[in-house]
């Protein structure tokens, strides 16, 4: 199998949100777990999306990672990889993002590296290399809370150079506008000048139209599913895309079995829908304080969830509102109360499943690598989109038998998500 697109995402919801959106920009895509085994048969695809965890692992944990996968995907083809980071631009002072981008380019023989996390299809834009989320900028959003990697300066070149050998250059809107021609103007000049590392300001679907047309003449590029966008249109448009493989039409093919909901996420936006979600459905909140405590909690939600699965759906939800959560984690310390949590959605997952679950919809990056890691999928194939950023996803090569999933960030979605992506997984 040769592939065209490869991408390497640092968790696997993010993975998700940029294989649906390769499909949808007209990439037939398969969205791996890791690097896959040799005997696992992939489907025939344009682009490959390989799913890590390496958002908050350290460093050189991510960096190694990394560099893995990247070899991977260009023995099969790739000549231009993405690695695909939060539209948030989750990291610390520390890493991954500019360690990560920093080791991919050196691999590549170096040269500039264009970094954007502009989606404005979610409301992220970047202007003058401050990002904003829906008009606000990042340090002012809601968003700026997050458990694991909070996001206090909107700067983005400020905070890459924080965590990046090279000095940080950036693109700005002027120049964008100006066309493919000025922006490759300024990355070669910047590249001269010892950057590594380039800010890309976007408003606009345009701008990232153009930033994928430059990005796909290099071997490497750093940014969100909106960067994702302009590379699939950019190939597109090359004429290089050929007829003819794996279709969204046989991800969505019925598997039947028993649907569940499991929330780890702590996002308003989750907590919001599993308001909603509970008018249709049972939902479970389990006590996050009891989840540390020991399993006795996670035994009572299977139980719950045996007694009424077979009448329809439920959900299981560890979610808690953000005040909770930083008080456990002040308790518990935050890798700590995270790991909790995590272990907890992840062994109730696959113990529906076991009972027959095959549609199974997954709030929350964390919560979702884990349930997945758990259950030992090794690959999906991308169906329609639900919502913007999450696709249903079909599983490849999986022990179980054929699944349906969605895994979607804590923030995705509109208020009625969890229905709607049932409704959609027959």
């Amino acid at each position: 199998m040769a592939i065209l697109l490869g991408s390497i995402a640092d968790d696997y919801t993010g993975a998700s949100d940029l294989a649906n959106t390769l499909t949808k920009n007209g990439l037939r895509t398969v969205q791996t777990v890791g690097i896959p085994d040799p005997a696992l048969a992939l489907p025939d695809v344009d682009a490959v999306v390989v799913s890590l965890k390496i958002r908050s692992v350290p460093a050189s944990d991510a960096v190694a990672a990394a560099a893995s996968a990247d070899r991977w995907l260009r023995q099969r083809g790739a000549g231009h990889v993405l690695y695909k980071i939060c539209s948030t631009f989750d990291s610390t002072d520390a890493g991954n993002i500019g360690p990560v981008t920093e080791a991919l380019s050196d691999a590549a023989g170096g040269g500039g590296v264009l970094v954007t996390p502009a989606f404005p299809e979610t409301g992220r834009t970047v202007y003058l290399g401050h990002l904003f989320v829906g008009g606000q900028p990042l340090n002012e959003s809601p968003l700026k809370d997050h458990p694991l990697n909070p996001m206090h300066d909107a700067n983005l070149v400020r905070v890459l150079t924080r965590q990046s050998r090279n000095a940080v250059g950036l693109i700005d809107l002027t120049t964008i506008t100006a066309g493919p021609g000025a922006v490759k103007a300024r990355l070669d000049a910047l590249r001269t000048a010892g950057i590594t590392a380039v800010i890309a300001d976007a408003i606009f679907e345009r701008d990232l139209e153009t930033l994928g047309e430059v990005a796909l003449e290099t071997l490497v590029s750093t940014g969100a599913s909106g960067l994702g966008l302009g590379l699939a249109r950019a190939l597109v448009r090359s004429g290089r895309i050929s007829s003819g493989g794996a279709t969204t039409a046989d991800a969505i093919r019925p598997v039947g079995g028993l649907s569940a909901i499991i929330a780890g996420s702590c996002s308003k936006a989750t907590l919001h829908q599993l308001d909603i979600a509970e008018r249709s459905m049972p939902v479970l909140r389990l006590d996050p304080e009891r989840l540390l405590a020991g399993p006795d909690e996670i035994a009572a939600a299977i139980s719950w969830a045996g007694d009424r699965i077979s009448a329809g759906p439920v959900a299981i939800a560890a979610s808690a509102a953000p005040e909770t959560v930083s008080r456990l984690q002040s308790i518990y310390g935050r890798e700590a109360s995270g790991h909790a949590i995590e272990t907890a959605t992840s062994i109730i997952a696959t113990e529906l499943v076991e009972r027959g679950v095959r549609r199974l919809v997954v709030a929350g990056g964390e919560t979702s690598g884990a349930a997945v890691d758990r259950l030992a999928i090794p690959a999906f194939l991308i169906g329609p989109e639900i919502a913007p950023g999450v696709p249903v996803l079909r599983t490849v090569g999986n022990a179980q038998g054929d699944m349906l999933l969605a895994l979607k960030s804590g923030n995705f979605g509109g208020e009625d998500f969890f229905t709607a992506a049932l409704a959609m997984m027959h």
